[in-house]
Order: C-alpha cells, then sequence, then structure tokens
C-alpha cells in the first residue's frame, strides 16, 4: 500500500532505517500556520467523514480493518482513540488492549493472545498496545534469550501478511513523543489527585531505558513496516497534531478501499408504507 500525499512524511518506507530524530515530536509540519486554536473545525470535518466511511464499511460486511497503536508509556494512546474515533458507531469499532499477558496466555505461542481478536468482515478493530510488545519487551528488559525476540520479528512479519492475504487491511501507528514530553506527562498525573490512579511507579522503571526503548523501536519498526502492514510514526508532543494526523491517515486508508454502500435487489419506488 504505497502512501501518497503530506502523510508520506510519517509513512516508514517499506527497506528503510528508521532514525527518530529525523522527526521532531513536537513538529506541526502538515499544519503549519495552524495552532491549537484553528484544529477544531478541520479535525470535526475529519470525524465527519471517517463516520461516513465507516457506515459504508459496516454496511458492505467485506473489509477489515486493523489498527496497531503503540507508544510510550504517557504516549496518549487512550486519548488519541477516544478522540479521533469519538464519532463512529460502535456497532463496528472494538479497541483491545493487550497488557502484560496472563499465565493462560504465556502457555501457548505469543501471538495466540492476539489472532482471535483481530476484526471479521465489517470491522475496524484498534489495538491499544499489540503482539509488538512481545518483541520490544522482550528485548529491553531481556526476558528471554535475544534470539526469541529476533525470531518474533518474521514472525510477525509473517503474520501480518497473513492477514492482509486474507482481505485485512493493516495500519501501525506509533505515536512518537520526547523524552521531556513524558516527564511533563507523567508529573501531571502526580500533581492532580483524580489523575493519581493513571499513575504507575512502573513506568519509572521503563523511562531509565528510553534510549533502549527507542533503538528497540527504531529496528522493529525498521523490520516490520511493509506494503501490506506500513508503520507510520505521528509526532504526539501537541495532542492536537497527533490527532489530526491519525484522522487523516484513517481516513486515507478507507478511502483507498473504494467502498460503497450495497446494492439492494428490489426496487424502493415500488413499497407503500400503509398507515
Amino acid at each position: 500500500m504505497p502512501v501518497k500525499g503530506a502523510l508520506e512524511r510519517y509513512w516508514v518506507k517499506p527497506g528503510t532505517k528508521v532514525d527518530f530524530s529525523t522527526i521532531h515530536s513536537s513538529e506541526k509540519t502538515l499544519f503549519d500556520g495552524l495552532g491549537k486554536a484553528d484544529f477544531a473545525p478541520q479535525f470535526r470535518a475529519l470525524q465527519d467523514q471517517l463516520q461516513e466511511l465507516q457506515k459504508m464499511l459496516y454496511a458492505q460486511n467485506k473489509h477489515r480493518i486493523l489498527v496497531v497503536m503503540q507508544a510510550m508509556d504517557t504516549g496518549g494512546k487512550d486519548g488519541c482513540i477516544k478522540h479521533v474515533f469519538s464519532h463512529i458507531d460502535p456497532q463496528g469499532i472494538h479497541v483491545r488492549s493487550f497488557k502484560k499477558p496472563s499465565e493462560e496466555e504465556l502457555s501457548y505461542d505469543f501471538l495466540w493472545r492476539v489472532h482471535h481478536k483481530v476484526p471479521h468482515r465489517g470491522q475496524l478493530v484498534i489495538f491499544n498496545r499489540s503482539h509488538y510488545e512481545d518483541i520490544i519487551a522482550v528485548r529491553v528488559k531481556k526476558l528471554f534469550p535475544d534470539e526469541v525476540w529476533k525470531r518474533r520479528q518474521q514472525h510477525v512479519v509473517d503474520f501480518e501478511r497473513m492477514l492482509a492475504e486474507e482481505g485485512t487491511t493493516i495500519v501501525k501507528i506509533f505515536l512518537h513523543i520526547s523524552k521531556k514530553e513524558q516527564k511533563k506527562r507523567l508529573e501531571s498525573r502526580l500533581e492532580d489527585p483524580a489523575k493519581h490512579w493513571k499513575f504507575n511507579p512502573d513506568d519509572l522503571a521503563d523511562r531509565s531505558r528510553w534510549d533502549e526503548f527507542m533503538v528497540a523501536y527504531e529496528d522493529v519498526m525498521s523490520m516490520t513496516s511493509t506494503e501490506f502492514a506500513p508503520w507510520f510514526i505521528v509526532p504526539a508532543d501537541r495532542k492536537w497534531y497527533r490527532n489530526l494526523c491519525v484522522a487523516r491517515i484513517m481516513l486515507d486508508t478507507l478511502r483507498n478501499l473504494d467502498m460503497e454502500l450495497p446494492k439492494v435487489d428490489w426496487d424502493p419506488s415500488g413499497i407503500r408504507i400503509e398507515d
């Protein structure tokens, strides 16, 4: 699925080496001249267009859409999903979250818990975290020997190829925040009692490995961004810009399907509804 237009800047072209330093986490390149105050009308228009296209997706019952969303802690996955997809009919969208594997999940192969949550026809499914945790976390935290996460990268490519060949459209999004912005967001959780539940002291251990996580993400995206399952790196320090970019990515993805409402095999003009 080659990407054209403005969002090509954030597309990880297959075969290229990802380097986060080439995309600043607070940039707003695609909307130069705009500020947060200018964003609302544009964003509402994108939400309305997404709503109409999702109706076609559901009614046509032909395509499957899988959105994989990854980020560091406080990267904004929940907020992004909430805002970008807020106008979509809940019948046709499902958010699946993947936390630390349970004992049962660990007793199977690492893709077992993921595979049965992929979308069926007419559905849009969002993975809030995903099978990529079983590569990134395993690598950085050294949960298993290196050969485990190395072979899993190829397993993931093969898994996503199978899904794509069976009719699933896959788009993968990494919300790119800076370490400085993460510090600001973590501190806001500590300062506001209403946000204390969001703070997990264990997140500080991951923060201490920031550079290792960045290298791991660069490597895995370089390896797994394909024509059939592309990665996008979205600057996410500015929440409004993040939301605009993700909405545009989703709009382009749905438009590329050339969907239309199902044709009926009866003549509506000949039907009368009795009083």
